[in-house]
C-alpha cells in the first residue's frame, strides 16, 4: 500500500514536471482555463454563501457565471495578468489581482443595477469578485510553492550548499527570493550587526547576530556566506570580511548600489570577495576640474597603452573627451585589444565630441622613432607609462632594462619639449626609494630627468607621479594565488613579512591624472596607498575566503599550503614611498608632493650620454657602475652572475 502511494505520488510529480516544459503559449491557455474554472467556481460558492442553496445550474446561476466570464476576460487580459509567469508571482503580481477583482467588482454592479436579473441579489457583485481573488490568489501561491519549492528540489541532483545572508536589509530579502529559484542553495538564516532583529524571522528564516555565525556554520554545515550589504563602505567590508575570514567559509559579495541599477538583486550579481575589498579604505572622490584640465579638447599621448596602467589610463582620458587620443606600445597584440576596445566604444556611442584614436606600434627606446612619432602628432599632454617593471627580469637584464626605462623616458621628454608639449606626467614606482634593484634605480632615474629638465626651463610641464602596487596587474601575486588555490596549492610567496602597498588600478590612474594637472615643474608626486598588506595575510585571508583551511604546523588536515620560497634577487621586505620627509600636502587628499633632491641638468647630461654609450656596447657592469653613481641610494645586489645582458 505504501509503495503504491509513493508510484502515485511520483506520476503526479512527473506529469507536473511535464507541465514545465511545454510552451509559452500552452501554458497561458491552461493558466487562462484554470482561471475560467475558478470563476465559476466563485459564482457557485457566491449563490450558496448568500441564498444558503447550492444549486450548480438554474437561470440566475448561468446569467452570473456568463457575466463574469465576460467581465474577468475582459479585466485580466487589459491588466496584463496572463504576462506574469506564474513560477516569479510576487505581490505585485497580487496586488494587480485584487485591483483587478476590484474592478471587475464595479463593472459587476452596475451591470446588475441597470440589467433586470430576476433572481440574482445584487450584493453578489461584490461577493463573487472577493471570491474569486482568494481563489486566484490560493491557486498562484500552491503553484508557485509546487513549481519552486517542490519539483526544483526534487529535480536536483548535485550538491546542495547551506548558506547564511549578512544582511537583513532589502538587498538581503531581495536576495532571499532569488535563493528560491536556486535548488542548489539552501538559506539558513540571516545574519545582521543590528542587534535589534535578532531573533526575528523574515518570511520564515530566523535572523542571527554576528556571533551567531560559527555555531550555524556547525548545525547547518554552512559553507557559503553572501554578504547583501551593497552600501557600506570598504573600511565596513574589508572589517567584515576580516572577521568571517578565520571560519574557513565561502564569502561571496554583492556589488556596490552603483553597479545594482536594475534596483533588483539575483544570484548572479554575487561575486568571489576581491581584494579590492580588503584594502580597508574608500576611494576619494575626484576633482573634476583637475581630470579635465590636461585632457578634454587636447592631443593626448599616452606611451606603455596596452599595459596594466596604460590602459586604464586611455580609458579614463577617452572619457574626458580630449581632441585625439595617440596609444604608444611595442607590443602588437596590446595595442590591438586597446585600440579594438575603445574604437568599439566609439561606434556604440557615436558623437561629435569623441576623439579620434590613433594606434602607433613603436618603440620608444628608439630616438628616431620617437622624433617621428612626436613630429607628426605634436601632442600636448603626454602620459609616460611605458616602462619594463618586472623587478626579477630587469635584474637579468640590466642593460635592456635601463635602455627602455630611463632612455624611452629621456627621449620622450625631449621631443615633448621641442614639440612644445604642456604637460609630461611619468608613471613611477615605489621601488625608486631607496631601490636594491635595477628596476628601481632607473626609475628614480628618469625621476632625476624630468627634475633637471624641469629646472632649465621650457615650454613643459613635467611631473613624476610615484605609487606602489595596483591589483591585478600584470605579474601581480593576486591572480597568481587565486590560480594557485583553484588548482589545490600549495600557494608560494617570497618571504612570509614581506609587506606591498596596493591600489586599484581605476583608482591609481584617476589619480595619475589629477597628479599631472598639479604640476608646475619637476615635482614627484605620491600617491597616498594606505597602510601596507602583509602578503602572508593576504595569502591565508584569500584561502580561508575560498571556504578553504591552511595547510601549516597547527592544522595538519588542511587543504592550502603556504611555501616560502625565498626572496628573489633585487627584492625589498618593504617598500617605501618618500626619500626625504615632510612631504607637502596638495589640493587632493590622496596626492603629496614629496621634498627630494635632484642633480643639475649639467652634472645629469654627461653621466647619460656615459650611459647610453655604456647601453648601446651592451656593457652590463658599465651600466651597473653608472647606475649606482647617479642613485646615491642604490645599494648594489651581490650577485655572482655578472653575463653581459
Amino acid at each position: 500500500m505504501t509503495y503504491l502511494k509513493h508510484d502515485f505520488v511520483r506520476r503526479i510529480l512527473l506529469s507536473l514536471q511535464k507541465l514545465l516544459h511545454l510552451d509559452r503559449r500552452t501554458k497561458t491557455a491552461l493558466l487562462m482555463l484554470n482561471d475560467a474554472f475558478l470563476c465559476v467556481a466563485s459564482v457557485w460558492v457566491a449563490f450558496s454563501i448568500r441564498l444558503g442553496v447550492w444549486d450548480l445550474w438554474n437561470l440566475p446561476t448561468g446569467k452570473v457565471i456568463l457575466a463574469s466570464l465576460g467581465t474577468w476576460a475582459l479585466i485580466f487580459t487589459r491588466a496584463g495578468i496572463y504576462r506574469s509567469v506564474v513560477r516569479f508571482v510576487g505581490g505585485r503580481t497580487m496586488l494587480n489581482i485584487l485591483s483587478s477583482c476590484a474592478l471587475m467588482a464595479l463593472v459587476l454592479a452596475i451591470l446588475f443595477a441597470v440589467a433586470e436579473m430576476p433572481g440574482v441579489p445584487r450584493t453578489l457583485a461584490v461577493l463573487q469578485p472577493m471570491i474569486f481573488a482568494a481563489l486566484l490568489i490560493t491557486s498562484r501561491l500552491t503553484a508557485r510553492y509546487v513549481l519552486l519549492d517542490l519539483l526544483s528540489q526534487r529535480g536536483f541532483s548535485g550538491n546542495t550548499s547551506n548558506v547564511l545572508i549578512y544582511g537583513a536589509g532589502s538587498a538581503g530579502r531581495q536576495l532571499a527570493l532569488s535563493l528560491r529559484h536556486e535548488p542548489g542553495m539552501i538559506l539558513r538564516g540571516y545574519i545582521d550587526d543590528d542587534v535589534r532583529l535578532a531573533g526575528q524571522h523574515l518570511d520564515h528564516v530566523k535572523v542571527y547576530r554576528i556571533d551567531d555565525v560559527a555555531a550555524l556554520a556547525n548545525q547547518y554545515s554552512v559553507d557559503t556566506i553572501l554578504l547583501a550589504m551593497p552600501r557600506i563602505t570598504r573600511t565596513r567590508r574589508e572589517e567584515i570580511v576580516r572577521n568571517l575570514s578565520d571560519l574557513s567559509l565561502r564569502v561571496l559579495t554583492l556589488p556596490t548600489v552603483a553597479n545594482l541599477v536594475s534596483g533588483s538583486v539575483s544570484i548572479s550579481d554575487l561575486r568571489e570577495i576581491q581584494v579590492s575589498d580588503l584594502l580597508g579604505r574608500d576611494p576619494v572622490a575626484p576633482n573634476h576640474l583637475l581630470l579635465h584640465r590636461t585632457i578634454t579638447g587636447r592631443v593626448v599621448l599616452v606611451t606603455g597603452a596596452g599595459g596594466s596602467i596604460g590602459s586604464e589610463l586611455c580609458r579614463q582620458i577617452y572619457a574626458l573627451r580630449p581632441a585625439m587620443l595617440i596609444l604608444v606600445e611595442m607590443t602588437e597584440f596590446s595595442l590591438y585589444s586597446i585600440e579594438h576596445e575603445l574604437q568599439e566604444a566609439r561606434r556604440a556611442n557615436p558623437d561629435l565630441c569623441a576623439p579620434a584614436i590613433h594606434a602607433e606600434l613603436t618603440n620608444i627606446a628608439d630616438r628616431s622613432a620617437v622624433q617621428r612619432l612626436f613630429a607628426r602628432w605634436r601632442p600636448q599632454t603626454v602620459f609616460h607609462a611605458a616602462a619594463y617593471k618586472h623587478v626579477p627580469l630587469v635584474e637579468e637584464n640590466p642593460v635592456s632594462g635601463v635602455r627602455n626605462n630611463v632612455f624611452g623616458t629621456l627621449w620622450c621628454a625631449l621631443e615633448a619639449q621641442t614639440t612644445g608639449a604642456k604637460h609630461f606626467i611619468l608613471v613611477s614606482t615605489d621601488k625608486a626609494v631607496r631601490p636594491t634593484n635595477i628596476m628601481g634605480a632607473s626609475k628614480r632615474i628618469c625621476e632625476l630627468v624630468l627634475q633637471g629638465l624641469a629646472a632649465e626651463g621650457g615650454p613643459t610641464r613635467f611631473a613624476s607621479v610615484r605609487f606602489g602596487n595596483v591589483l591585478g596587474s600584470s605579474g601581480s601575486v593576486v591572480p597568481r594565488f587565486q590560480q594557485q588555490i583553484r588548482q589545490g596549492g600549495p600557494v608560494t610567496l617570497t618571504h612570509r613579512d614581506v609587506t606591498r602597498y596596493f591600489m586599484t588600478i581605476p583608482e591609481a590612474s584617476q589619480l595619475v591624472i589629477q597628479a599631472g594637472a598639479m604640476g608646475e615643474g619637476g615635482e614627484v608626486f605620491v600617491l597616498d596607498m594606505g597602510s601596507p598588506i602583509r602578503i602572508y595575510d593576504l595569502a591565508r585571508t584569500m584561502i580561508h575566503l575560498s571556504g578553504l583551511t591552511v595547510k601549516d604546523e597547527s592544522n595538519r588536515q588542511g587543504d592550502i599550503e603556504i611555501l616560502e620560497v625565498g626572496l628573489r634577487k633585487g627584492e625589498k621586505l618593504y617598500e617605501e614611498l618618500l626619500i626625504g620627509n615632510s612631504p607637502q600636502r596638495t589640493a587632493h587628499p590622496r596626492i603629496v608632493r614629496a621634498r627630494e633632491a635632484h642633480l643639475a641638468w649639467s652634472d645629469l647630461l654627461p653621466r647619460l650620454e656615459q650611459l647610453d654609450a655604456a647601453t648601446t656596447s651592451g656593457d652590463r657592469e658599465i651600466v651597473v657602475q653608472i647606475v649606482s653613481a647617479l642613485v646615491p641610494e642604490y645599494s648594489v645586489p651581490k650577485v655572482s652572475d655578472q653575463r653581459s645582458a
